[in-house]
């Protein structure tokens, strides 16, 4: 098959539309069930280009969570703990400690659960039964594999009344290094960004402070690939072995930083033993359960604690999270590394990322104002690698 005709493009009005090789040659991928449509191919290329990259650099198997042609999360599958578990939703899936990639899944999915409703997913390996069961209870647009086990597939093709885009790719595809796409009827030409991001790449540190841990290396690496396929400007927070607060799309740094701050902060508070001990009332879903925690640690947490409404949502009312309980528990976090797809042009985002537990700092360098920055990471004690490459994505 070297075309598949979609439904539409972008928008229901951009017709007609299709997927093909301009070579006349075979797509590389197959559609085991469903019909994708043209944004859900944007993320199924890109998301399976980001997971087959994190593989390479890192030796593990690694999944990612995509909407709109960014990533939510990406992470590797490390085993999750016990207050991770529950801050997924996951604590009671069977063999997720068996499966490295369902708890990569289970993780990328879990970041940011908000901007991961109704995603694509892409998997380094082959889908398990174990993946596919988490896959299977989430809203989502479909999936990209290089293989699904039996079981996994029989699990997914169930979800969605049977019409759940289930794609599967050649893992061996190598794309043309030239390539083109159309803006107002004019053609764009470009090389490939086939740079490599691996170890190597954070050896120029320029902070005092010139311990990077092998483990926040690959923090950072997860973090660098991750901001490969994001739409820029981009910042990504990383730990643990995932991606923990993406800011995309902004027109200035400080804001990529604030957005990507923002969620990376949430993702700590959600594992705080508050969070995890509300007690929701009996029929609220797991949807409607993210949005009122988010509410609860928002600035308005009377939107679902106040008296006229506390009992559509909770079986026992909780203690209001007050923002000096968040602030210490937040000036607890430590260790959280930080990618930036271009320099930072100000020592403003040093400070916002440090309010945020940042240790470890891989960006391009290159501004007329490295020293500033520079001496920002220095006096927060910061690792800061200066990568001399730039990661628009756009």
């Amino acid at each position: 098959m070297n075309e598949f005709q979609l439904k539409y493009g972008c928008n229901p009005n951009q017709k007609p539309a299709r997927i093909f090789m301009a070579d006349g040659g075979d797509l590389p991928v197959e559609i085991l069930n469903g019909r994708p449509g043209y944004i859900n191919f944007l993320d199924a290329f890109n998301s399976w280009q980001l997971v087959k990259e994190v593989k390479e650099a890192t030796g593990m198997c690694a999944a990612t969570s995509f909407k709109h042609v960014s990533p939510t999360s990406a992470a590797v599958g490390k085993p999750l703990s016990a207050a991770l578990k529950k801050s997924c939703f996951v604590d009671d899936i069977e063999g997720l400690d068996d499966s490295p990639l369902a708890c990569a899944y289970a993780r990328a999915r879990g970041t940011d659960r908000m901007s991961s409703f109704g995603d694509w997913i892409a998997l380094s390996d082959e889908c398990d039964e174990t993946t596919a069961k988490i896959v299977a209870r989430e809203v989502s647009d479909g999936i990209i594999a290089p293989a699904y086990s039996p079981k996994a597939l029989e699990i997914l093709k169930a979800k969605r009344k049977g019409g759940y885009n289930i794609v599967r790719i050649d893992p061996s595809y190598v794309p043309d290094p030239i390539e083109r796409k159309q803006v107002f009827g004019i053609t764009f030409e470009q090389g490939r960004n086939n740079f490599k991001i691996d170890r190597a790449l954070l050896d120029n540190i320029v902070t005092k402070n010139k311990t990077l841990p092998e483990d926040k290396a690959v923090d950072l690496i997860i973090s660098l690939i991750t901001l490969k396929y994001t739409q820029s400007n981009s910042v990504c927070f990383a730990a643990d072995g995932q991606a923990i607060g993406v800011g995309a799309g902004q027109q200035s740094r400080i804001h990529c930083t604030r957005l990507a701050a923002q969620k990376a902060d949430l993702w700590h508070l959600r594992q705080h033993e508050k969070v995890l001990s509300l007690q929701f009332a009996e029929g609220v879903g797991r949807p409607e359960k993210n949005n009122i925690i988010d509410l609860y640690l928002s600035d308005a947490p009377e939107e679902v604690l106040g008296e006229d409404v506390w009992r559509k949502n909770f079986a026992v009312r909780p203690e209001p999270f007050t923002r000096e309980e968040k602030a210490a528990y937040l000036a607890t976090v430590k260790g959280v590394s930080l990618g930036s797809d271009a320099f930072f042009p100000f020592s403003d985002n040093i400070e916002r990322a440090a309010a945020s537990g940042v240790t470890y700092v891989a960006e391009p360098g290159g501004s007329v104002r490295d020293d500033l920055v520079i001496e920002a990471a220095d006096s927060h004690g910061m690792v800061m690698a200066f990568t001399g490459m730039r990661l628009f994505h756009h």
